[in-house]
């Protein structure tokens, strides 16, 4: 295993010329923008972020694929930009499996070992050893080319391919993506496990965030070609470093109250006053200037709705007309995308009683729950 460390990287492209373009158009797009990253040695860091934000360059530049860029890649303190891939010692699953087809599995995975020259011994006894740990069924997969495999069966000898070589970085490019939703749960503990056993140092590239929290010792957050916040998913979801980050991680985003300003103990959005409580007038007061806009945030799994006979919690009460209703029957709730102003926010409430669009509901705020950003940087306070 080792630790892995990007440092200051910077990778820019040349995109195809359009249509419409001026005559000195350059067309220079930036994948990675003095990109800064530590993966401590064992855990897995998974990797989200909106498309074309940089994730997949990422995983080209740490594993040496990419070696047109600015800064610097380390394992374990040393300096790779003269170690070719193939010497790294790197295990790589991809979305699309990149299993050679004409070779079986079994010869898939011996790729490796003859292409290093390696004894006929250590390449029976290693894939029998991967085998073992794939569990039951896998080496009836060895004896069949890929073409005559399902999507999870391929990702299964994919996995296994780069298990075989004992890798010291794992790099995972979206490997789920192609399988369906059963495959997707299946192949995700598999991956679980592997990794729990045997600590080895991973980057897990997804779109999918239930993969992410489920895989990752830490998430990773992108944006454009930088890092925006590292961390345990919990603390990352909880403390925001700004209105990106918190209006993109999760399972349901941040509600997000845009051009907010504060008045007189409220702070007005258009056609909405939200009035803060003493404590946080003061506190928010004491980060802003006179006009400064702000943004107020609240998890839909913090804010509350109140209608009919159900009780009222305390907190910032706003009302609203209900636009949709997405009912989670596996947690017998339903979360209510509500009208209020000009600002759609999502809460949650109990499946029953049932309600309609166009019904009037309350919407409940919990103060401690709040977080405040600056309109302009997108910085959170406090």
């Amino acid at each position: 295993m080792a630790a892995i460390r990007l440092e200051d990287v910077t990778k820019t492209f040349h995109a195809p010329r359009k249509e419409g373009d001026l005559p000195d158009h350059k067309g220079l797009v930036t994948a990675l923008d003095h990109l800064n990253l530590i993966v401590p040695d064992g855990q897995t860091i998974a990797v989200v972020g909106p498309s074309g934000c940089g994730k997949s360059t990422l995983l080209r530049v740490a594993s040496g694929l990419e070696t047109s860029f600015t800064g610097r890649v380390f394992y374990d303190d040393v300096d790779m930009m003269d170690m070719p891939p193939g010497d790294r010692y790197i295990g790589m699953v991809f979305q699309n499996y990149a299993l050679y087809p004409h070779f079986r599995s079994r010869e898939n995975l011996s790729f490796f070992f003859r292409m290093h020259k390696a004894p006929a011994e250590e390449e029976a006894e290693r894939i029998r050893i991967t085998s073992e740990m794939m569990g039951i069924g896998f080496k009836e997969l060895l004896k069949r080319k890929p073409g005559t495999l399902s999507g999870g069966e391929r990702q299964r000898v994919a996995i296994a391919r780069a298990i075989v070589r004992k890798p010291r970085l794992f790099l995972f490019d979206e490997p789920l993506s192609n399988l369906d939703a059963k495959l997707r749960v299946q192949t995700r503990v598999e991956i679980k496990r592997l990794l729990n056993r045997f600590q080895i140092t991973a980057l897990y590239v997804t779109h999918d965030q239930v993969e992410a929290i489920a895989l990752g010792d830490q998430i990773a957050v992108m944006r454009e070609g930088k890092i925006e916040q590292v961390g345990p998913y919990q603390k990352v979801w909880q403390n925001p470093v700004n209105a990106f980050v918190a209006g993109f991680l999760g399972t349901r985003p941040m509600n997000l109250f845009a051009g907010g300003t504060l008045v007189d103990g409220e702070l007005r959005f258009e056609g909405v006053a939200v009035p803060l409580p003493e404590a946080i007038e003061a506190q928010v007061s004491a980060q802003v200037g006179a006009g400064q806009k702000l943004i107020l945030g609240v998890r839909p799994e913090a804010a509350s709705l109140v209608y009919g006979d159900l009780p009222a919690p305390a907190g910032i009460r706003l009302r609203g007309v209900v636009e949709i209703i997405e009912p989670d029957f596996g947690h017998r709730l339903q979360v209510v995308h509500v009208r209020i102003g000009g600002f759609s926010c999502a809460a949650s409430g109990p499946l029953d009683p049932a309600l309609d669009p166009g019904a009037e509901v309350a919407v409940v705020l919990p103060a401690d729950d709040l977080h405040f950003f600056d309109s302009e940087s997108g910085r959170r306070l406090g």
